[in-house]
């Protein structure tokens, strides 16, 4: 699991917590069902009708990644592509044909297989930035569905406030439950503001973040690619194509 995803989620929701009990507030106060169906039943009924069915599945999908430990591919393609340019450089950009088909990265694989075919580099470029940047259009799509979230959740978190006072003030008559009932009222709030900021938003940052490295990862392959289709030098792709690496992998 990722450390500061799963540290983050810790710190903010056991804060919150902890200054809770210090205050001397109790657990139990914080623990209401019914506050916690309204806001988050309420909340993903709204994404779901904001948001189109493919939208919904890859944010479920993104969001499991967001839980994970993520390594970056990037500086082993980096050497894959340098690796390629030399021998392309050595003998031919024929001489990687036979290699194509154990490439495992899919995107790499058919940019190569389009520079041996020979064909154009402007007709690759615009075919290949083209179904990148789409691709990276349906993933943010679904990192939308989160932000989407963070932003109907406190509203829905009033409404079970408003409901909550509703109800309270039908049984004025019972004034020894009013201090309680007005207390559980406001819990569906705290709901919905703890969710969308400490869970929703920074949920829908990270897989866009995520998102925008695989792009920038995506692009690097293709410029890579096209680059052998120029003849460039190895170290020369080497050094433009650092450019792309995440800081840590620069170095």
């Amino acid at each position: 699991m990722d450390i500061a995803t799963l540290l983050g989620l810790l710190i903010g929701f056991g804060g919150i917590i902890f200054g809770n009990l210090i205050e001397g507030g109790h657990m139990s106060s914080l623990m209401q069902l019914t506050a916690f169906i309204i806001v988050f039943t309420g909340t993903a009924g709204a994404v779901m009708v904001s948001s189109s069915e493919h939208a919904l599945k890859t944010g479920l999908e993104l969001a499991k990644k967001a839980f994970k430990r993520h390594e970056s591919e990037a500086p082993a393609k980096l050497e894959d592509i340098v690796e390629y340019a030399r021998l392309a450089k050595k003998e031919s950009i024929l001489s990687l044909e036979p290699r194509i088909n154990k490439i495992g990265d899919p995107l790499m694989q058919n940019v190569l297989r389009n520079v041996v075919d020979g064909v154009d580099e402007s007709v690759i470029r615009d075919i290949f930035e083209t179904q990148i940047y789409t691709e990276e259009d349906e993933l943010l799509a679904g990192a939308k569905i989160w932000a989407d979230a963070g932003g109907f959740a406190p509203t829905i978190g009033i409404i079970g406030a408003v409901l909550g006072l509703i109800h309270v003030m039908g049984n004025l008559t019972d004034t020894s439950k009013l201090g309680a009932g007005i207390a559980v009222a406001f819990v569906a709030t705290v709901y919905g503001v703890a969710s969308a900021n400490l869970l929703f938003l920074p949920m829908g940052n990270k897989i866009k973040k995520r998102v925008e490295d695989m792009t920038r990862e995506k692009m690097m392959v293709l410029e890579g690619g096209l680059m052998i289709a120029k003849g460039a030098n190895h170290i020369v792709i080497e050094q433009k194509l650092r450019s792309y690496l995440p800081h840590a992998s620069k170095a």
